[in-house]
């Protein structure tokens, strides 16, 4: 018996990768092996896609994008990091509409765990990858709850939130983040820095200066003067604010009588 022949026409494959963006050569192969049924084919392309998320998990996703979106009051405020392996794909406006649509969900259903965010875009992820043949990773994200939240982007590449007290304003707040942006301080307050962190810089500091053979009176000295850098380097308030560096984060925020108090800075691709 003469197998019927299906006519893939040019209309039907245009119809698939409407649907889908996949393309040309994938849709008409998906719609021969469907013999024409558009749904099937569907079906078929989202299987093959779960098959190749599991064959692209193993690649390394350095690119991607980090975003951060706060609800209206400014008093809740979701920041997240989602990679990609190229800078070509971060760039592309699919990947960009799945980590925005990632981040509103996070925000309006103010989910406050990794694995339950992964696990609902799972699915998504999946198809994306199939799409744009790289592998995709919702890598983490951070919640922030205050009085007043604020925040910057830069470039897509580094992304600050900060929680401020009630009587701050956007533009405070905003030029804060940059700061953060820019300088990386790891605390806020000297108080917060673990007593193991200090101990730890300050044996080094003082085996370095008494190596050089100074005196133990000197290398105390010596030493404490680094400990100021270090304390400066690491502490927000002890910054000099790099909009006018002729007063710190602390004189600023007692010239605005405002306080900070809590931030997170993520940078694309750090610690992995």
């Amino acid at each position: 018996m003469k197998e019927k022949m299906i006519n893939i026409n040019s209309d039907l494959i245009k119809k698939l990768r409407k649907r889908t963006s996949i393309g040309v050569v994938e849709c008409k192969q998906a719609l021969i092996k469907a013999n024409g049924d558009l749904e099937l084919a569907i079906d078929n392309m989202r299987k093959s896609g779960l098959k190749t998320a599991c064959k692209k998990s193993g690649h390394t996703t350095s690119s991607g994008l980090i975003a951060v979106e706060i609800t209206p009051n400014k008093q809740y405020g979701v920041m997240i990091e989602i990679n990609c392996e190229t800078d070509f794909v971060a760039k592309d406006s699919t990947f960009q509409a799945f980590a925005k649509t990632v981040i509103i969900t996070a925000l309006n259903e103010k989910i406050n765990n990794l694995n339950i965010l992964q696990t609902k875009f799972e699915e998504q992820r999946a198809n994306l990858i199939a799409k744009v043949g790289e592998n995709i990773n919702i890598r983490r994200f951070v919640v922030l709850t205050g009085d007043f939240l604020g925040c910057y982007v830069h470039g897509s590449k580094i992304g600050v939130i900060v929680a401020a007290s009630e009587n701050a304003t956007s533009d405070l707040i905003k030029h804060i983040s940059m700061h953060i942006a820019a300088r990386s301080p790891k605390y806020i307050n000297v108080t917060d820095v673990p007593t193991n962190v200090m101990s730890r810089e300050n044996h080094i500091q003082m085996d370095i200066a008494m190596r050089s053979g100074k005196s133990y009176k000197i290398s105390e000295k010596i030493t404490e003067g680094r400990m100021n850098k270090f304390i400066n380097d690491i502490v927000l308030i002890k910054q000099n604010f790099i909009m006018d560096i002729n007063k710190t984060v602390e004189e600023l925020l007692i010239e605005y009588h405002i306080k900070i108090n809590n931030f997170a800075r993520f940078e694309l691709g750090e610690d992995m």
